[in-house]
């Protein structure tokens, strides 16, 4: 038995990832590896750091599998809001969109409107860091970097797509990659697997846009591919035994189909690893989550597919000031408006009477493809220059002023700007959809976009929502199920060795209080100044008391509510996660 230790965790109740029963027992540490689990309990005489651990559970480091932290952490890369929750590893590069082929300027602009983050701050830090431009050079950038947890990639593809067509003719809907683009873009993807990122992150839902001077408002590059181009990757990725993420069509969701096509085997070739987004409860579409999980089961146990939605396990809750909220990019209307980037010439255009016409006509339209519910009376004020207006739905404000409710929110946002603060919530509303799709087995726990939307959501307390749906009076499932769904599956899927607390494991460790996680509300709205950029407020997760300890390849990166004073700034904790190669 090993006799000394840098951290023992002492009497907790061991959640080993696997899906097996906790027990009690005693956690060693050593070297950044787990050294031993005893249910006989060890001296912690031969302890550098000893952590208390009885009443507490101790589990793998929760693995969120869908990040927008590409910015993020080149410039703060402790990624604390994160890690205070118990996440110890994040992926990037989702949704189309890493930063590892394109230049500074491109790679900002495909990014910073689609995921809402000030360009202003990030183009400067791209133009500072970024002299990388495959992905060879990214992870070793990564791997230069202090990071928190640790850090798993995506190469997207339109970056890809950017890096190698040029930006003008990866966003020109008539132009087609080359034969000579297409065997770069080939060239660049096997370049990725083979340093060890996850596969290939594509974009088929056209809403979101460019950003910049140059293209602002086309759709993202990955859009404008054709199957042919889609094809001609994806087998790549099944001869590489790689990976898939995308995101559908919303304007067309048998496009999911495809995909779930695309995954399968079909008994005549490799599978292809999918994940798609996302499996939840939609208000603007009842009964969709129910159709496409059912969908995703038949491919994966009749046709041979390796096919999982990510599963968000709590409401999805936004906040939007004004109009600068994504959700109005799904109509012309609101991209229209989202295009303008002064107040002044957007309330010029929300002044206009054809505009306010065709705005409520659009706002109103129920039938096209959409995630937001379009209803002002599930829209309530939390702030406003105008005290009285605080509390109410926009729709109470407009039955008030005699007006159609999109015509009033028009003629608020022209009074107060983006000083007019309102949340609603888009999906997941409704609990018990949540608990079985949670257990659905064509779900994947993740989708919390961290990193994106400063100011419209903030999901990095996900897997504590997880665990709380185990430890209600009326469980969703079992504590081990929800940690193994958190940790153990993730890594599994993902070919990563990460997720289980095993002797010879990496150290990446949760210890948390059950009692506080049951009696805590996490839906607690919090804001917290983001000092790299400016001091931005973002929307945050505060639930202090439940996270007892995070530990990051053994090092204590977060305790006692917070952070290691090295925590984004030594390189001891977390490390640039290579995928194992697939034979």
């Amino acid at each position: 038995m090993q006799t000394r230790f840098d951290v023992l965790i002492r009497r907790g109740l061991v959640f080993d990832g696997t899906g097996a029963a906790p027990r009690q027992a005693d956690v060693g540490v050593l070297d950044g590896r787990v050294v031993a689990i005893s249910e006989v309990p060890l001296n912690p005489h031969h302890a550098s750091r000893v952590i208390e651990a009885d009443g507490l559970w101790v589990t793998p480091g929760f693995i969120d599998i869908h990040t927008h932290y590409d910015a993020e952490l080149l410039i703060a890369p402790g990624l604390q809001e994160s890690v205070r929750h118990g996440v110890t590893t994040c992926f990037v590069g989702s949704c189309s969109i890493s930063m590892v082929c394109a230049d500074a300027e491109d790679a900002c602009d495909i990014f910073t409107r689609v995921e809402s983050i000030p360009r202003e701050y990030v183009l400067p830090v791209l133009q500072t860091v970024k002299t990388w431009h495959d992905p060879q050079g990214y992870a070793r950038h990564l791997e230069s970097l202090p990071l928190g947890p640790n850090i798993a990639s995506f190469l997207g593809h339109s970056d890809l797509r950017t890096a190698v067509m040029g930006l003008d003719r990866a966003v020109d809907p008539h132009a087609r990659p080359t034969t000579a683009e297409m065997n770069r873009m080939e060239g660049l993807l096997n370049q990725a697997i083979d340093e060890g990122l996850l596969g290939l992150s594509a974009m088929t839902n056209p809403w979101d846009k460019v950003d910049g001077n140059r293209h602002r408002s086309a759709a993202l590059p990955s859009t404008y591919a054709t199957w042919k181009e889609y094809r001609r990757l994806h087998g790549l990725l099944r001869r590489r035994g790689a990976i898939l993420q995308s995101a559908p069509n919303l304007n067309n969701p048998i496009n999911a189909v495809f995909y779930m096509a695309t995954s399968a085997a079909l008994g005549i070739r490799r599978k292809l690893k999918t994940t798609l987004i996302t499996l939840m409860d939609i208000k603007a579409r009842p009964g969709l989550d129910k159709l496409t999980a059912a969908g995703a089961r038949l491919f994966n146990n009749f046709l041979g597919a390796a096919f999982r939605l990510q599963a968000l396990p709590q409401p999805f809750q936004v906040y939007a000031d004004g109009i600068d909220f994504v959700v109005f990019e799904e109509f012309p209307a609101g991209e229209a408006a989202l295009h303008l980037k002064q107040d002044l010439d957007r309330n010029r255009l929300f002044s206009d009477p054809v505009y306010r016409e065709r705005f409520r006509k659009e706002y109103m339209r129920r039938w096209g493809g959409r995630v937001w519910h379009r209803d002002f009376g599930d829209a309530a004020i939390m702030n406003c220059p105008d005290p009285k207006l605080v509390g109410r739905t926009i729709r109470d404000v407009a039955r008030e002023r005699g007006e159609h409710e999109a015509l009033v929110f028009l003629d608020l946002v022209i009074e107060h700007g983006r000083g007019l603060r309102w949340s609603t919530i888009i999906g997941n509303h409704n609990p018990d959809r949540i608990r079985v799709n949670l257990n659905d087995s064509a779900a994947i726990v993740g989708f919390s976009d961290a990193g994106a939307h400063l100011r419209n959501m903030a999901f990095y307390n996900f897997g504590l929502w997880m665990l709380q749906l185990a430890v209600m009076d009326t469980p969703a499932m079992s504590p081990q199920k929800a940690v193994w769904r958190l940790t153990g599956e993730i890594g599994d899927w993902f070919d990563l060795e990460i997720g289980k607390l095993l002797p010879g494991r990496q150290a990446d460790i949760v210890v948390l209080d059950p009692q506080a996680l049951r009696r805590t509300d996490l839906g607690q709205y919090a804001e917290a100044a983001f000092d790299e950029l400016g001091g931005l407020r973002r929307v945050v997760n505060r639930n202090d008391g439940i996270i007892k300890a995070t530990l990051i390849n053994g090092q204590v990166a977060w305790a006692d509510d917070a952070p290691s004073p090295d925590l984004g700034k030594a390189r001891h904790f977390g490390r640039f996660l290579r995928r194992r190669a697939q034979a």
